[in-house]
């Protein structure tokens, strides 16, 4: 029964078909074979006594029908791939290199592509810098698997999490600090469909996202020279440090948002990433975290001496904590403090003019709450003399204006006492930025929302701006901060902080 079928199918495959005879012509062709092909199995299926033998002849030819239809699309995409790999004019070694240079999506489009785009894209090399965020939850814990295990040894760059758009640049003095629910209220998704149910695996990165970088022995994260996590919620110290003690040869660590401590993330930095250059680090909850340490900031300065970029926002930073990092750090050339609390600027005293804080090109001090306007004054006054020498950038703005000496609640900026043209006189290579609100338009802490003093004095609502080849940008506005107004200052006078005179040297025991 089946010998009879398979042989009359044989027989007709033995038929000349159009493409071997292209002269011929017959549009009745295909439906000439399926007026055939229904007679020829009515015909079989007649010569069968019995009706289940009927059924099982009709789900055998079924079953040949789809295995010939399955191995028609496997010739298809053979023909294809074999004329694609003609047509295209690059050779696998080149093809790969293209595609390494590409971003994580276009690859994965290119991969999906074709056979012969698939087997260039398995490649590792092509998956040494990922780059799976998105300004909206997207990617889940098996995506982040199958990219860093398709990349192993190969794997030197992964940045993961949610960020706010294209338009917001890392390093910027816009906060960074974005949560999922704003990103899913932002694009309109549905919540429940963030999470997994039904078999569906969630779009929200956990805990245990970087854990492949740990697996088969630590090799994923052998060679990984930069990390960089957004907004990762569900992240805590000990999956962070988990996944830094993999990491040996990072450079690059950026942290936005994520749950994590301070203190934690620098002790793990420092006992494990001893080649770090650049660390960025941006709070989830400005002001809170104060778990840094003295013993920390020195053991972090003597295990990490190459680094020369230094971003901390957003933290309960003291004075005397910020003068042992940035002196300490001898190539120390980009800083950022930006709204942190508790530094009112004594650490800046004699920081210009010794090892130490003398190689500083940028010194990024945004609202920072407790600035204080007399520091300001006295570090533009150094300047002026002679100190820091490298500096290119430097910005002084706050939405409140700086803290006065007496109380950090009284704001205050006055332009006869921080000599700005004097300094930008002295040193037209330098971009100032130094955004506060007019003189006599501060608002009481206390008052924030009720009402503004008078003043006889005011200044343009915007003054000009320079480029960066010399000079300053200088704008005035009113604003206020949405954040807890607790001052540090109090916590440090509770444990018996004194700030003194520093001088140059008075660090210098902390490099080994």
């Amino acid at each position: 029964m089946d010998t009879t079928l398979l042989l009359t199918l044989s027989s007709m495959a033995k038929r000349p078909c159009p493409s071997q005879n292209p002269t011929i012509q017959n549009p009745n062709l295909d439906f000439d074979m399926d007026d055939h092909m229904d007679h020829l199995l009515e015909t079989i299926l007649l010569r069968q006594t019995s009706d289940s033998d009927q059924t099982q002849l009709i789900d055998r030819a079924m079953g040949l029908g789809t295995l010939l239809l399955e191995a028609g699309k496997r010739s298809a995409r053979k023909r294809a791939s074999k004329h694609n790999s003609l047509a295209w004019a690059l050779p696998p070694d080149l093809t790969i290199k293209v595609f390494s240079m590409l971003d994580t999506q276009s690859l994965c489009y290119a991969a999906a592509t074709c056979s012969m785009f698939n087997k260039c894209a398995i490649d590792p090399s092509c998956y040494a810098n990922l780059d799976l965020t998105t300004d909206v939850p997207k990617v889940n814990n098996a995506v982040v698997s199958t990219m860093i295990h398709r990349a192993g040894k190969s794997l030197q760059s992964l940045k993961l999490g949610v960020v706010q758009g294209p338009n917001v640049l890392a390093g910027s003095c816009q906060p960074l600090v974005y949560t999922i629910r704003n990103s899913v209220e932002v694009s309109n998704f549905s919540w429940n469909d963030k999470r997994s149910r039904q078999g569906k695996e969630s779009s929200i990165l956990t805990r245990s996202c970087l854990s492949p970088l740990v697996g088969d022995n630590g090799a994923p994260g052998t060679l990984l020279r930069r990390l960089h996590l957004y907004n990762i919620e569900r992240m805590d110290n000990t999956s962070l440090c988990g996944a830094l003690t993999a990491c040996p040869s990072l450079l690059d660590l950026e942290i936005v948002g994520l749950h994590v401590e301070l203190r934690q993330t620098l002790m793990s930095v420092s006992a494990n990433c001893h080649l770090i250059e650049r660390l960025f680090f941006e709070s989830s909850k400005t002001g809170r975290d104060d778990s840094l340490k003295s013993p920390t900031c020195v053991e972090f300065v003597n295990n990490c001496p190459n680094l020369n970029s230094l971003a901390l926002r957003g933290f309960k930073l003291h004075d005397y904590k910020v003068r042992i990092l940035v002196k300490g750090f001898r190539k120390l050339k980009y800083v950022d403090f930006s709204t942190s609390y508790s530094i009112t600027g004594t650490f800046l005293r004699n920081l210009g003019s010794s090892i130490g804080g003398n190689l500083l090109e940028f010194l990024i001090l945004r609202d920072c709450m407790h600035l204080k306007e007399v520091e300001v004054a006295r570090l533009l006054t150094t300047i002026i003399t002679g100190d820091f020498k490298y500096l290119r950038t430097l910005d002084i703005s706050n939405r409140e204006g700086l803290a006065s000496e007496s109380d950090w609640y009284d704001r205050c900026y006055t332009s006869s006492v921080i000599p700005i043209k004097q300094m930008l006189d002295a040193r037209p290579d330098i971009c100032l930025l130094a955004e506060f609100p007019s003189e006599g338009s501060y608002i009481e802490i206390d008052q924030m929302f009720e009402s503004e003093l008078n003043s006889d004095i005011s200044l343009p609502s915007q003054l000009s701006s320079h480029t960066s080849d010399g000079s300053m940008f200088m704008s005035f506005s009113e604003s206020s901060y949405n954040s807890d107004h607790g001052s540090g200052n109090e916590d440090g006078r509770d444990a018996g902080f004194v700030v003194f005179e520093e001088s140059s040297d008075e660090v210098d025991f902390i490099v080994v």
